[in-house]
Order: structure tokens, then C-alpha cells, then sequence
């Protein structure tokens, strides 16, 4: 039976290891908090506290000489850097590692991690896409300060053509529009919107919270 060790047993380290638990593979988790330790082995036997930067406690639990190895360690970067050397050390194989920030990724890469995953961002864009498609109208925040407007085209935008639109309304910007199934990133200007498109808007929240209000 294949062993797959997890590291890190945040949100996303915690939905790994329960999703591999229904799988026919051998999981070790491993974290330095016992309440996550204490929930995981409702999932899994081999759950352990320790501390994944030393070398020999990783080597004691079986974390060496694996094929693959998870580490999902949250906001400690030293730890995970740490972490993926000592894993290095103990000759596992494919150290898939999260990173938080691009500088972060690209030094688990240098040092040894064969692939660097950005749980959060792969998350927004998830989450993006799902209210673009399945929404009637909705604002969805990008930040503090920018939102992006989905609707589907009502009697205030049918027959009329994109440039007709953006002059309208100066202060926002559309992104994309969904005609017949297919989504239009490269906006042409002279498309006329039919009935059922769908139309996308980004602005500042201040713009686009007057816009909603008009329907």
C-alpha cells in the first residue's frame, strides 16, 4: 500500500488527509497542535504531534523514503522551509509544498520541493468562476475597494451595443460578456447584447454600489 505523509493540518492540510482517507493509501499526518492531531484521527491511525523541522522525529513517525510527501504548513514560512529540507534529508521523493507568497514558493522550489501549489489563490479563482456562472445579479468583492457586477441583460442593456454601454456607464469597466453559452473576454465594442447575456462590470465599490441600484 502506497504511504502519503501530510504536513500542516490547517483547512487545507485537514481536507487533504480526509479526502486521501477514502482512498487505498497509507496516510501519515503529522502537526505540532494536538487538538488538530486529536481531530484528524477520527479520519486515520497515524496521526502524530511533533515538530516537522526535526529531522529525526520526521524519520521516527516514517516520513522518509516516500514518494510523496504534503506540506501544508500555514504562515510559519521559516517552518516550512525547514520542513522541506529535512524532508530532502531523508530522501522523500515528491515534496509537494504550499507556498503564501510567490517568493516563499520560489524558494521551496530552489531547495528541493518538486511542486509548489497557492491553496488560497487556486480558492478565489474557484470561487470567481462559480458566482459568474451561476448568478442572476450579484457583487462580487476582489478587495476592499474593487467589486466585480454580474448580471444577466435586462431591458436596460438589450439591442444596445457595448460602446453604447461603456459611454453610459464611464465610471465601470466591462471585462467580459457570456452570448449563447460562450464567454467573450475580447470585448467588441460594436456587439449589440441580446436577451439572456450575461455582462460583467468592475469598479470601485463606491460606483458599483450606485450601479445595483438602478435594478
Amino acid at each position: 500500500m502506497k504511504t502519503i505523509a501530510v504536513i500542516g493540518l490547517g483547512k487545507f492540510g485537514s481536507y487533504i488527509v480526509k479526502s486521501l482517507s477514502r482512498l487505498d493509501v497509507k496516510v501519515i499526518a503529522v502537526d505540532n497542535d494536538e487538538k488538530r492531531i486529536q481531530e484528524i484521527s477520527e479520519y486515520i491511525d497515524n496521526a502524530f504531534v511533533l515538530d516537522s523541522t526535526n529531522k529525526q522525529a520526521l524519520e521516527d513517525v516514517g516520513i522518509y523514503n516516500l514518494d510523496t510527501v504534503i506540506v501544508s504548513i500555514g504562515e510559519n514560512i521559516e517552518a516550512s522551509i525547514l520542513t522541506v529540507m529535512a524532508l530532502k534529508d531523508l530522501n522523500n521523493q515528491n515534496i509537494i509544498a504550499k507556498a503564501i507568497t510567490s517568493t516563499h514558493g520560489e524558494i521551496l522550489s530552489k531547495i528541493g520541493a518538486f511542486k509548489i501549489i497557492y491553496p488560497e489563490k487556486i480558492a478565489g479563482r474557484m470561487l470567481v468562476n462559480k458566482l459568474i456562472d451561476n448568478m442572476t445579479m450579484e457583487e462580487i468583492d476582489v478587495s476592499n475597494n474593487i467589486k466585480i457586477i454580474k448580471l444577466v441583460a435586462n431591458e436596460n442593456f438589450i439591442n444596445r451595443r457595448i460602446y453604447e454601454i461603456k459611454e453610459e456607464y464611464k465610471k465601470l469597466k466591462i471585462v467580459s460578456y457570456k452570448s449563447d453559452g460562450t464567454w467573450v473576454l475580447n470585448i467588441d465594442s460594436s456587439y449589440k447584447v441580446k436577451e439572456n447575456d450575461v455582462l460583467v462590470f468592475i469598479g470601485e465599490a463606491k460606483y458599483s454600489k450606485e450601479f445595483c441600484k438602478q435594478f
